[in-house]
């Protein structure tokens, strides 16, 4: 178990190597080609951790072709940043961030999306598969504001997950929830011959059609859990930690960034049972193939 007085978190040349030791091993490859053929340069000449392809002579550190690249802010605080926010079970907002790296809050905010970026999964197989059982659920997330005691309230968000049991979990914003945008979640998110377990939503009722079997329960009969294990209490117990990392920790979620921030949670919870630095490293393999600028990101919010 580390602390955040590791040294990766305090040295960036100790950063450096744990990056490049998790993103390729003991052997660096080059960004652009892919060739082992690698040197690294050294001396005052060179800047810490600059490598160079000996077949397509392209220079290159382990930041380049990674949601790291370009950045400024020193390797040690952008991996203690990722450590915090996976360890975090209802997210970290980006005003914490900055008091406890010391940078501006906009830097801060720009590092938390990045990181959340790499927590994203861009080919994501389908969830469950036969003897298997997934679960979906619908909630809004914000409210009115006549049910909060002050200030300016965004309007609700709609969010789909399905959540397989003992696995992972994908969330989705939609427009409004009904039968055309929960059925396109589920048929292309989920194994046909998965179990559905859903509540008693009048669209499932042909949607549970389509799956190897469909259990329902009835809340508002008062009904949360029928023999066999037929319940819908696991994607349940996800919103209830949505929704407070909603409520206690960032307050407000756009929609232009909604998907990162149910990609963040949705990370978090299909990594439940591992250690955070376990968690921690998962993101950081992530960082490879992605690049989020700040033009692009903050053009979204406008």
């Amino acid at each position: 178990m580390d602390d955040i007085l590791a040294p990766r978190f305090i040295d960036p040349v100790a950063a450096r190597k744990h990056l490049e030791a998790l993103r390729w091993g003991d052997t660096p490859e080059c960004v652009h080609c892919g060739s082992a053929d690698v040197t690294r340069l050294e001396g005052k000449k060179h800047r810490d951790g600059l490598l160079q392809c000996n077949k397509c002579r392209e220079q290159f550190t382990v930041t380049v072709g990674t949601v790291f690249e370009r950045s400024k802010i020193p390797l040690n605080k952008w991996l203690l940043a990722n450590h915090l926010l996976c360890a975090s079970k209802k997210g970290m907002s980006a005003a914490q961030i900055q008091r406890m790296l010391g940078v501006t809050y906009k830097t801060a905010w720009f590092m938390m999306h990045r990181i959340r970026e790499a927590m994203t999964d861009h080919n994501p197989g389908p969830l469950g598969g036969p003897g298997k059982v997934v679960e979906s659920d619908e909630a809004y997330i914000g409210g009115a504001k006549r049910k909060r005691l002050s200030g300016d309230v965004a309007p609700k968000k709609k969010v789909v997950t399905l959540v397989e049991r003992d696995g992972r979990a994908r969330s989705f914003h939609v427009a409004n929830i009904h039968h055309g945008n929960v059925r396109a979640a589920l048929v292309t998110n989920v194994d046909r011959a998965s179990t559905l377990m859903t509540d008693e939503a009048r669209f499932y009722w042909s949607i549970g059609k389509e799956f190897a079997g469909h259990g329902r329960v009835l809340h508002a009969g008062l009904q949360f859990a029928k023999k066999g294990g037929i319940h819908a209490n696991t994607a349940e117990n996800f919103f209830s930690i949505l929704k407070r990392g909603v409520i206690g920790t960032y307050h407000h979620w756009s929609a232009a960034h909604l998907h990162r921030y149910l990609a963040e949670f949705d990370f978090r919870y299909s990594t439940k049972d591992i250690s955070d630095r376990e968690r921690a490293d998962i993101a950081l393999k992530g960082i490879a193939g992605k690049r989020l600028t700040y033009r692009r990101t903050s053009s979204l919010a406008a």
